[in-house]
């Protein structure tokens, strides 16, 4: 399995401390995820190609750099990788958004594709996916499996809680993608839920039952 990575800065640890709680109030619970995927996104997006251009400052001319490239593209999982867009975006505000939606089988917990619009061109894009939760895989994998369909290339995947089992099965799917959690839980429960988790993350950013 291809190498992934842990987000182990305290600040952010800290912040999936606060997630967890179950007394965290949607509007707090929102805050917090927006500002995890900031923080996760300063790191994740070290490595963005960068090239020098001419500035000029109140005292001169220099050369300077710049983001190089195509705009960023930021592809949340529908609905709750949303609430990770919006930190991104606080980073990169030139990023272009596109959306996947997936819902999962109840009996399966299988995904199955409802919506896919990707930026285009998608395949001279940096791709960042977004889902706070990586459970059990399938709808991750599935994901990365439409942005290749569509030509994406350079794939980032980003999700505040995983489990070993999503961890897995991601990487074996797509181990050319690189791979960023906030914190690794312990297992899966019956229900295909992480344990200890935080819940559903998209009832909770979204204030739903």
């Amino acid at each position: 399995m291809t190498d992934y990575t842990v987000m182990t800065h305290p600040l952010i640890q800290h912040k999936i401390s606060k997630l967890r709680d179950k007394n965290t109030g949607t509007a707090e619970f929102r805050a917090l995820v927006e500002e995890i995927a900031m923080l996760m996104g300063y790191e994740a997006l070290k490595d963005l190609p960068t090239e020098d251009v001419c500035i000029e400052t109140p005292i001169e001319e220099c050369m300077t750099p710049v983001i190089a490239g195509r705009n960023l593209a930021i592809v949340p999982i529908l609905r709750a990788g949303l609430g990770m867009v919006s930190g991104l975006q606080a980073l990169v505000p030139t990023a272009k958004i596109g959306h996947i939606g997936l819902y999962r089988d109840e009996e399966t917990h299988e995904p199955h594709e409802y919506y896919c619009k990707l930026p285009d061109p998608i395949d001279e894009r940096l791709i960042v996916v977004t889902d706070p939760m990586l459970a059990t895989g399938g709808s991750a994998v599935a994901a990365v499996d439409f942005i290749k369909q569509h030509g994406g290339k350079h794939i980032k995947f980003m999700s505040i809680i995983a489990a070993p089992q999503g961890i897995e099965r991601l990487l074996k799917a797509h181990p050319d993608i690189q791979l960023y959690v906030g914190h690794v839980d312990r297992e899966l429960n019956e229900n295909a839920y992480i344990c200890p988790g935080l819940g559903d993350a998209g009832d909770r950013i979204f204030g739903t039952k």
